[in-house]
């Protein structure tokens, strides 16, 4: 463990984004238990007032909070990202391992489907979804629908990974002591995947994070909930840009922007142990 935690203090990318995401998710978790819950409440406060000492980030023409707003809403924003990264990179891994350690048909199976439903416009085809539903989507259901769209991807990466692993010599001999294909995928293929597993949902997370965020922002997202989509949405639905009404839409642009930075650093250094070229330069 203390190994561990050395060579991350060495990747200095993946400690920076590990720092960031963490303080988000700390945020997240203690912010709720200390900022007035009632001031995410419509018509709680006076609306369209300025950042202040009464109001540290204003208010919003609806009476809400924009503290409260945003600081109950990153939870939710990360909930979802967070489920449907992880149910969208399961899928992809079970059928990657499938696909490419088995072929046959179920590797035409799986890649065609893959390979299909990756031209097909992901937050086009959300946006069909969820304007056909009778009912709001909710922060679950939202989560749910984006891990159905998001396992192309995992699937394709895994799969070529197995490909060029499955004929090596540690798994020859495994075959050759009679192991069954189960025992080679969990022993002897996947704990050396793990850091592509990893980059895999990193990437996951930020794509179901990106797509919530366009099909809230467009009125389609959770309706009675304040995730950052849809205080966006909000903001402008009422003309807060044209208003000038910056604190508004400002903060939920600057913690998305923070957390995909964050993101994208953890992606990044987690590369350099996925890739043998970057883990030899350095």
């Amino acid at each position: 463990m203390t190994k561990t935690l050395g060579w991350i203090k060495k990747n200095d990318l993946l400690t920076a984004g590990l720092v960031m995401v963490l303080i988000l998710l700390m945020i997240s978790l203690i912010g709720p238990s200390v900022v007035d819950k009632d001031g995410v409440k419509v018509g709680y406060s006076m609306p369209d007032q300025r950042p202040g000492s009464k109001y540290l980030l204003g208010t919003d023409t609806t009476g809400r909070q924009l503290l409260p707003t945003v600081i109950t809403g990153m939870p939710l924003t990360l909930k979802v990202g967070i489920i449907a990264g992880a149910l969208g990179v399961a899928i992809g891994v079970i059928l990657g391992f499938v696909s490419g350690f088995y072929g046959g048909f179920w590797d035409v199976l799986f890649r065609g489907a893959a390979d299909v439903l990756l031209t097909v416009p992901v937050l086009l085809l959300l946006v069909v979804v969820a304007s056909t539903l009778t009912t709001a989507l909710t922060v679950n259901q939202e989560a749910i629908l984006l891990a159905g769209l998001t396992w192309m991807g995992p699937t394709r990466i895994i799969r070529s990974q197995v490909l060029t692993m499955r004929e090596r010599a540690y798994v020859e001999v495994a075959r050759a002591s009679g192991a069954s294909g189960i025992k080679i995928i969990f022993l002897e293929l996947m704990p050396n995947l793990m850091p592509y597993i990893a980059v895999t949902f990193v990437g996951a997370v930020a794509q179901a994070i990106l797509a919530s965020i366009g099909i809230e922002a467009l009125g389609l997202g959770p309706q009675n909930e304040p995730t950052l989509g849809m205080t966006i949405y909000w903001s402008l639905y009422h003309g807060a840009v044209v208003r000038g009404l910056w604190w508004w839409w400002g903060p939920p642009i600057v913690v998305i922007v923070f957390l995909f930075i964050g993101l994208f650093l953890i992606s990044a250094g987690l590369d350099k142990i996925a890739n043998p070229r970057l883990r030899k330069s350095t």
